[in-house]
């Protein structure tokens, strides 16, 4: 909270005998020196008024309204809304720059403080987008956490992939576009098959529980040691506070680790993983082993699994929805597979949960996201203001996802991931 000092001149609410009363007590005090010091401060206040404190608001009482929450970044010590905003598809393409930032404002406003893009979104226009913005509302720097990811730069053969070079020069680029010193965290998108790679052997002992033999199975893992000292390299260089993975095998990422602590480099903090109730493996068995053994955290995008979820494609492909953009042909073909056809009708008994709870149905959908502690931010999608509101309205939903809930809404989806171990315990 933001605090103005009023001062209202009140010198005759106490009379000259009082004041010599109090100068004859303190002179007899044992702490004369320290009751010296006392009243001179005090008369120097009086003499300015009387001090009131009248509230402004800030991002931090707006999001006191809304109920956002914040959550370490898997175990490091930045906070980030446990909802962001992401660029994908909108920012530089499917909204004008208008609306973005009307989403944008309307984000901070309620206490959103994780925006996110990448080199590769409309091609470095999103990002040129964002810091456009960020630059014109004088937001201050240390209020938002910033995130981009790096692979996919330019056409050449040097602008893509997570070499030492384009790693440098893609960071630099994107700063550049987005009018910043440095991003908060920057994201190794997907491993980098091109790039040299240090060849290791694991051995894993798995106990075989027929006849209690241990066996050992032998697994060859390729170290991107290049994209670890890179990574390292500018966030000295003050290019960037964090680095994290995206799409990336939890092997992959463990190995990252393991490198960065053998060569005394930096490990990465997040990973970046697609996460809806159609979408589970990864997040709810694999990652949460990751954030226990090594502090690797989830920032998990398509809540809504690119609008499937919403309802929207219950009859078809409409108009103007993302499944019927130009580059988007995987996606309508998926909404109109057979498998597609199956999860419209699950999502139409979910809906009838939705209506119980008195929500939306990409508001339980979200919220069904927020309830895994293994989640640090859940990335929102949003082509206009009405559609933001309501999915921030997702961590209203929260607590009434009761355990009952919770069961209910697996018995419908039937794809609980099963797990040999419970990480909690």
């Amino acid at each position: 909270m933001q605090v103005s000092l009023v001062c209202t001149d009140h010198r005759g609410g106490v009379s000259r005998n009082t004041e010599d009363r109090l100068n004859r007590q303190n002179a007899n005090s044992p702490n004369t020196g320290t009751r010296s010091k006392f009243r001179a401060v005090a008369m120097v206040a009086r003499s300015l008024g009387q001090l009131s404190v009248q509230s402004v608001p800030s991002s931090s009482e707006q999001s006191m309204k809304t109920g956002m929450k914040y959550r370490n970044l898997g175990k490091s010590g930045l906070r980030v809304s446990c909802l962001g905003l992401g660029t994908w598809v909108t920012f530089g393409g499917q909204i004008t720059d208008e609306m973005a930032e009307q989403l944008l404002t309307l984000a901070y406003e309620n206490g959103i403080n994780l925006f996110d893009t990448a080199e590769v979104y409309a091609a470095g226009k999103a990002e040129v987008v964002l810091g456009n913005i960020i630059k014109k509302k004088g937001w201050r720097r240390s209020s938002l956490v910033i995130t981009t990811k790096i692979f996919w730069g330019g056409k050449a053969e040097t602008e893509r992939g997570l070499s030492r070079k384009h790693i440098i020069e893609g960071l630099k680029a994107s700063l550049e576009r987005l009018q910043l010193e440095y991003v908060d965290v920057v994201f190794a998108n997907r491993p980098d098959p091109n790039t040299p790679m240090e060849e290791r052997l694991l051995y894993t002992t798995y106990d075989v529980m027929e006849n209690n033999n241990d066996v050992f199975t032998v697994l060859r893992v390729f170290v991107f040691t290049e994209t670890v000292r890179a990574m390292t390299h500018v966030i000295n260089q003050g290019m960037a506070m964090y680095w994290g993975t995206s799409r990336w095998s939890p092997m992959e990422i463990m190995e990252a680790y393991s490198v960065a602590r053998q060569f005394n480099q930096i490990p990465p903090i997040c990973e970046q993983a697609e996460y809806h109730m159609f979408q589970r493996e990864k997040v709810e068995v694999q990652l949460p082993e990751l954030f226990h053994k090594i502090g690797v955290g989830a920032m998990t995008w398509s809540p809504l699994a690119c609008g499937i979820i919403s309802g929207k494609y219950d009859s078809g492909v409409p108009a103007y929805s993302r499944a019927s953009l130009k580059g988007y042909q995987w996606l309508k073909d998926k909404i109109l597979s057979e498998e597609g056809r199956r999860q419209q009708a699950k999502l139409k008994e979910l809906q009838a949960i939705a209506e119980r709870l008195g929500c939306t149905l990409p508001q339980l959908a979200i919220a069904w996201c927020l309830r895994n502690e293994g989640v640090s931010s859940v990335l929102l999608g949003a082509s206009n203001t009405d559609q933001l509101m309501e999915n921030i309205g997702a961590i209203q939903v929260l607590p009434k996802l009761s355990s009952s809930i919770t069961h209910e809404v697996d018995s419908i989806l039937g794809n609980k991931p099963y797990s040999k171990k419970d990480y909690r315990s």
